[in-house]
């Protein structure tokens, strides 16, 4: 493992801060100046200004988030965020991705830079799906623009699934499954074709599901979850 990943993974600071720390001679591997992109194995002995550090293991959560929360570490309005929700001493652990404030469901927590990085990355086109409320009734049709591509803040929309789940004269559900995750872009996708949203939850990532979590709730992922996200 690089020894900038080695000391971020550690809880020492943000990769990038490790690298000024390396390139100040702070950092001694088996008692010798770290250098950049430098190597580090577990039989290794790191310290930072004469501390001795540990490579801590990662931690992985997954929370139904509720309404009335950003998902952010900390918020200069002084709102609610995710990690008031998760234990004390869970570490330099980050929400993967976003739910904008008024939105809810599956949120993975994580100090695993690369997972975060593997399920955000567009390239990677990772299938989220989400159940969406909206005001009135549409057919299956009026969804056909949303599911092709549509044009919302002077870009098009990559193709998606889409369909009804539950009608009737007050709203309207709907499953939809996106591979983007741009902010508030279904919310804009719905707008785009005069729908109003007036609930939207994520309830899958792949085909992990939100079973058995309320509102609020949280549980450790396991392993086989976590090389299932990576593989996707």
């Amino acid at each position: 493992m690089r020894i900038n990943k080695y000391l971020a993974a550690s809880g020492i600071a943000s990769r990038r801060e490790c690298d000024r720390l390396i390139a100040s001679g702070k950092v001694l591997i088996n008692g010798k100046k770290a250098e950049l992109g430098a190597e580090v194995g577990e039989s290794d002995e790191v310290s930072v200004n004469g501390n001795a550090v540990a490579l801590k293991k990662n931690e992985y959560y997954i929370l139904n988030k509720p309404k009335g929360y950003i998902c952010s570490v900390s918020d200069e309005k002084g709102r609610k965020t995710v990690l008031d929700l998760m234990p004390d001493g869970v570490g330099r652990i980050y929400p993967v991705g976003r739910l904008d404030y008024d939105s809810e469901g599956l949120l993975i927590l994580t100090t695993d830079g690369e997972l975060a990085q593997h399920l955000t990355h567009p390239s990677n086109s990772v299938p989220k799906t989400y159940l969406v409320k909206i005001e009135g009734t549409i057919t299956e049709s009026a969804l056909n623009p949303i599911r092709s591509g549509i044009e919302i803040d002077g870009y098009v929309t990559k193709k998606c699934k889409a369909h009804i789940v539950e009608t009737n004269k007050v709203f309207t559900k709907i499953h939809i499954t996106v591979t983007e995750g741009k902010n508030r872009e279904i919310r804009k996708m719905f707008e785009a074709i005069g729908k109003n949203v007036t609930l939207l939850k994520r309830i899958k990532i792949g085909d992990l599901t939100l079973r058995g979590l309320d509102r609020g709730e949280y549980r450790k992922l396991n392993k086989q979850e976590v090389a299932y996200l990576m593989g996707l």
